[in-house]
């Protein structure tokens, strides 16, 4: 096992001064068998009174209807202590899957629901590229998905985007490139397409990056296997998803799991600057200091 600081930080800044109106953030991540906040801290500047509650996918959201004061910047810093399980205790991924899958009738209803396309307009697009070349599967490559997961991963270059929002699993194919977040919902997408049930799962990934204070968050994707449950695989990495991999939300759709969305008010004012930054620090336990 092991012990995790987090530190999540958002600062915003604007041209002039304005009125933040409501704002959700997905941020805390979600607790299991493998996972345990110990602590968490909140803090905004300007201030404003956090509202808590569990959405219909079981995610803790935090809403801030209103902030203190006007400002021409906003700061969000979320602060956990984690503990984790480092050895998987979920069944081993089978070497080869049947892409027939079956479910149990209690579990049916739920899983047409994650079957169901988010992106209708680009189910065209993504039939035509998983036709083009057929998924084969690798011997000891974890099923159809795992080499699903590495052909994105090869066809798609990774690329950090400034924009705000999701790319379309169509747009993602047309540029061939992408952020974490647009190869997510193409394997969102393309995994539905197959048959699977998928959800899209957005928060942070432990590594060099983030221990040297230089990462941001993070998305990838959770198929949902008979006898097997929830199983993570991400397409930026090529692989299955791993201790590092940290939730904070699940959704059908990556809007669902927006780790900061909100308002500001003010004629002619622009957002200036955004900068979003993930550090980690492994420690021995809370209260001790590093590892």
């Amino acid at each position: 096992m092991s012990w995790l600081r987090l530190r999540h930080t958002t600062v915003y800044h604007y041209s002039d001064l304005v009125t933040i109106g409501p704002h959700r953030l997905v941020v805390r991540p979600r607790e299991g068998h493998d996972v345990r906040v110990e602590d968490f801290e909140l803090r905004c500047e300007p201030e404003g009174e956090v509202e808590w509650c569990r959405d219909i996918f079981g995610n803790s959201v935090a809403h801030i209807p209103e902030f203190a004061c006007r400002s021409d910047h906003l700061s969000i810093v979320a602060e956990s202590i984690l503990w984790r399980s480092l050895a998987d205790p979920s069944p081993p991924l089978p070497a080869f899957w049947d892409d027939a899958v079956s479910y149990a009738p209690l579990e049916s209803a739920v899983a047409d629901a994650y079957r169901a396309s988010v992106y209708p307009d680009d189910r065209a697009a993504v039939r035509s590229w998983l036709e083009a070349s057929p998924v084969t599967v690798k011997e000891g490559g974890g099923g159809t998905l795992g080499t699903l997961c590495d052909r994105i991963r090869e066809e798609i270059r990774y690329t950090r985007r400034e924009e705000k929002g999701v790319q379309s699993p169509a747009e993602t194919l047309a540029l061939r490139k992408g952020s974490c977040r647009d190869m997510a919902a193409l394997f969102l997408e393309a995994g539905r397409e197959m048959g699977y049930p998928m959800r899209f799962a957005s928060g942070y990934l432990e590594g060099e990056a983030s221990r040297e204070g230089k990462a941001t968050t993070h998305a990838w994707v959770e198929a949902y296997l008979p006898e097997l449950g929830w199983r993570g695989f991400d397409p930026m990495l090529g692989r299955s998803s791993t201790a590092s991999h940290i939730v904070c939300g699940v959704s059908n759709h990556p809007r669902g799991v927006m780790p900061v969305s909100g308002l500001y008010f003010g004629d002619g004012i622009k957002t200036t600057s955004l900068k979003a930054t993930v550090f980690t620090e492994r420690i021995r336990r809370p209260g001790l200091g590093a590892v």
